[in-house]
């Protein structure tokens, strides 16, 4: 009995494994999909929109299936839909328009360390040596990233837009974290599915999709030299990037232990960065690939080394765009 309980709690494991590889490799590419579509016309908030609202549209069933969530949980709902959608959607890929897609996506990694200076200096709780020098990582090697050696290569807007969605994803996990006080963590998948919701309604007064040039949709957009249909390259965005990435990231969370959650998902960045590259010709400098890992590196001491205040399950999942994980609510 033993030996089945325990094949079958590895296998879970394997799965969730899996399922969370697809999910960062879902996730990493939205920004290669979306920076073609900006390139050929589209605003950035036009293209966040397309892809919340087409989200949104495919999960509405979910959201009828939890509506009781509106009535239990109405502030966790509106903090995901305005912070971990629509806010780190907009700041990210108004940052791919002006910056490489693995630049803004590392800089989006300084997140976890944000989280640990909200532990540390606004509740006043302690942090481990651990954490301090995850923190201490994550700033050089985003120092690299950037070349502050250079003078700031990169568009600095770009940069603050960047800030601006590792911001909005602190929000969230400080707003997450507070959920958890009470012991009832509501289903997942209902949550992701009104944040899409929340999300899709604050970005319809913010981007005025109704100015949106819909006939970009119907040509085709340069990707480093190869035309590719636009509307392809949107159905990617919608039901690759998000809704199979968010659907596949809530169940192997289920799986596995927030500290391997975080390492998973932390190839987002490393997929993002290397399709950018393949895809877009987006090359980084030895310096930046090393400040890169060093980057993930200190992202992951951060938000693993952090102290927890209980065992309570994680509510969703992702990683640089604001998904509800484990690793999230354990930061």
């Amino acid at each position: 009995m033993h030996t089945s309980e325990s094949s079958r709690a590895s296998e879970g494991k394997g799965v969730g494994l899996g399922l969370a590889l697809v999910s960062a490799l879902a996730f990493g590419g939205s920004g290669v999909a979306a920076k073609p579509l900006i390139e050929a016309g589209l605003d950035p908030l036009h293209v966040v929109w397309l892809r919340v609202a087409g989200a949104a549209l495919v999960m509405l069933p979910l959201a009828v299936r939890h509506r009781a969530l509106l009535r239990s949980r109405p502030a966790l709902l509106a903090g995901f839909g305005l912070l971990g959608v629509a806010g780190v959607q907009a700041f990210y890929f108004a940052s791919i328009s002006r910056i490489p897609v693995g630049v803004a996506l590392l800089v989006e990694y300084l997140a976890p360390a944000l989280v640990l200076g909200w532990v540390r200096f606004v509740q006043r709780r302690p942090v481990t040596r651990a954490a301090a020098l995850g923190v201490v990582l994550a700033v050089g090697g985003l120092a690299c990233v950037v070349e502050v050696w250079s003078g700031l290569s990169f568009d600095a807007l770009g940069l603050l837009l960047a800030l601006g969605a590792a911001c909005c994803q602190v929000g969230y996990f400080v707003l997450s974290d507070q959920g958890s006080d009470s012991g009832e963590v509501p289903d997942p998948l209902g949550v992701i599915a009104y944040g899409l919701l929340v999300g899709t309604a604050v970005l319809t007064v913010v981007a005025h999709p109704w100015t949106m040039d819909f006939s970009v949709l119907a040509q085709r957009a340069d990707m480093n030299g190869t035309p590719v249909a636009a509307g392809l390259l949107l159905g990617w965005i919608v039901l690759i990037a998000t809704v199979l990435a968010y659907v596949t990231g809530v169940v192997s969370v289920r799986r596995l232990s927030p500290a391997i959650a975080g390492v998973v998902a932390c190839l987002e960045a490393v997929v993002a960065t290397v399709l950018a590259w393949v895809l877009l010709g987006e090359h980084l400098s030895a310096p930046q690939i090393v400040g890169g890992a060093v980057v993930l590196l200190g992202a992951f001491i951060a938000q693993s080394s952090t102290p927890a205040k209980g065992s309570v399950e994680p509510v969703a999942t992702g990683g640089a765009e604001s998904r509800l994980s484990a690793r999230e609510n354990a930061a």
